[in-house]
């Protein structure tokens, strides 16, 4: 079963991360491959989008269910923190927030990465309630009849 919250989700995450990338593109720092020479981190990020619109088709066809999208989510968010916070961040919030002429717009973009990271996160645990919902379910045990017209598991 699809479910619209999770395809809002989806779509706002992968917004954001188009953002996130034009945001590099614009202060022309920590890019790399396809606009430079070097294999980077930005490089690396841009799998993301094959990755998301495979995935949409695959849940869409019922190939694969929350915990697919779990897998992107938090992955998401653990690769952008990773990069952008913490002892070896590549990209650490001075390079973001000191990159731009006006202290306005570099505060704009940090917390555009800060408001991306809530939102893989918030996606990784709105995924992982259906995931788990959708567990509980398969393991209830079902009565004669059950799944069929009338039965208690159908809807």
């Amino acid at each position: 079963m699809n479910d619209r919250r999770l395809y809002r989700l989806i779509y706002l995450a992968a917004f954001f991360s188009a953002v996130h990338h034009i945001d590099h593109l614009i202060r022309g720092n920590a890019i790399g491959w396809p606009l430079t020479s070097e294999l980077n981190g930005f490089t690396a990020s841009l799998v993301i989008y094959p990755i998301i619109l495979t995935g949409l088709a695959l849940y869409g066809a019922g190939r694969v269910g929350p915990g697919f999208w779990i897998a992107v989510s938090a992955g998401g968010a653990l690769f952008v923190s990773a990069v952008h916070f913490g002892p070896f961040a590549l990209e650490p919030p001075p390079a973001i927030i000191d990159h731009y002429d006006s202290p306005i717009l570099g505060w704009l973009a940090f917390g555009w990465l800060i408001a991306f990271i809530v939102v893989l996160v918030v996606s990784s645990v709105y995924e992982a309630r259906l995931w788990l919902g959708a567990r509980r379910t398969s393991s209830l045990p079902t009565a004669p009849g059950a799944g069929v017209s009338g039965g208690a598991l159908e809807a």
